[in-house]
């Protein structure tokens, strides 16, 4: 039987969701590497909805499963329903969604809240000694979400996120956008992606060996 890894999205596109090339990167990483994906996000409204052409935030509400289900071509679960009892492993991919509807990083920093059931699964992960990956940004969230057990990320070379992270306990690395950072202790696996880029085959590399650093940890 496959092992089956949940992929947390945070709505489709990477000013107000999920960042495309790095949700879809992952998704096709696991699916190389023999494993069932289980696609979950937050039945929630998003924080902002961003005009992806102008940047500048447009006058309506959007829910962030269903957004989310765009990427993942309708087979996705709220992430209420979803325990860590049915995974071996979680990744979350980036884009401002993970700050924006996963947590409050965007808008408080380090002192915002996260997600209830976001922070809820990452514990439950934990705690089953389960693997969990994250890109980009969405770090960010796994490190206030698991700050007691002052986890070890990365988001690349960014001072003011990783000064934010680090006032937590979160132990921060410096990393390359082709590699990886990893703690071992936590079994927690991340990469810049698209905090550093510059363009997809860039971010690809790291992506590439998170998952497969991810999948080996199973």
């Amino acid at each position: 039987m496959a092992k089956k890894v949940g992929v947390i999205l945070s709505g489709c596109g990477v000013f107000d969701g999920s960042e495309i090339h790095e949700a879809v990167l992952t998704l096709l990483y696991l699916d190389r590497a023999g494993v069932e994906t289980v696609c979950m996000a937050p039945d929630i409204p998003q924080a902002q909805v961003i005009n992806h052409l102008t940047q500048e935030e447009m006058g309506e509400s959007r829910n962030v499963l269903v957004e989310s289900a765009r990427i993942a071509r309708g087979e996705i679960k709220a992430l209420a329903d979803v325990k860590a009892e049915e995974l071996d492993g979680l990744f979350m991919p980036g884009g401002f969604g993970a700050a924006k509807n996963l947590s409050e990083f965007a808008f408080k920093g380090a002192e915002g809240a996260v997600n209830p059931d976001v922070k809820r699964i990452l514990e439950e992960m934990l705690a089953a000694g389960k693997p969990v990956g994250a890109c980009c940004i969405a770090p960010a969230t796994v490190g206030m979400a698991l700050k007691e057990h002052m986890p070890q990320v990365t988001v690349g070379n960014d001072v003011t996120v990783a000064s934010a992270l680090t006032s937590l306990g979160v132990k921060h690395e410096t990393c390359g956008v082709g590699d990886i950072t990893v703690d071992r202790k936590n079994k927690i696996v991340t990469t810049p992606a698209y905090m550093l880029g510059p363009g997809i085959k860039d971010i690809a590399v790291g992506i590439e060996k998170a998952v497969k650093e991810l999948v080996a940890m199973m």
